[in-house]
């Protein structure tokens, strides 16, 4: 939710307007080269250790893969509806808001599906830094003492909450 309410608006600025995009293409572009484990120690140092740091980690992790999805969501529109649109009549903000928006919109949640899925790939990483409860501590603690089966269990079980939540 953190990622899409900063990734949505702003991949959509940067979609719709030329200026928005020169100005956080730059930024766009070096984080699609970040590689999101290492944010896990850079959030420890901003966050701390607590579930705030977790939340952070999968917030800055899943907008660096959403955000290029919104921007191309946007650009995929045909210009055939934006240019109908100021042919009625409608400004710039009436053609992002009703019609690009309106046409990007399947997409848009597609982008936003993906994300999720993803996201739930880094919730393993993101659940066993500091592990001290929950799913993480299970893995640790089933690698260091075993039985080591139930780690196959908790990613069951991570992946049974994932596929429910997609649908």
């Amino acid at each position: 939710a953190v990622a899409a309410a900063l990734a949505l608006p702003l991949g959509i600025a940067m979609g719709a307007f030329g200026k928005m995009r020169a100005l956080f293409n730059p930024l766009a572009v070096m984080g699609s080269y970040l590689p999101i484990a290492a944010i896990v120690p850079l959030t420890m140092s901003w966050f701390g250790t607590g579930e705030l740091q977790k939340v952070m980690f999968l917030a800055i992790a899943s907008f660096v893969i959403l955000m290029p999805l919104v921007v191309k969501a946007i650009d995929d529109v045909d210009a055939v509806y934006l240019n109908t649109a100021y042919t009625l009549g409608a400004n710039r903000w009436q053609a992002v808001t009703k019609v690009l928006l309106g046409v990007a919109a399947p997409a848009l949640f597609d982008a936003l599906r993906l994300t999720v899925g993803v996201g739930w790939t880094y919730i393993i990483l993101a659940e066993i830094v500091d592990a001290e409860r929950g799913l993480g501590s299970l893995i640790i603690v089933s690698q260091r003492r075993g039985p080591r089966e139930h780690i196959y269990l908790v990613l069951l079980v991570i992946m049974a909450m994932a596929f429910l939540i997609d649908r």
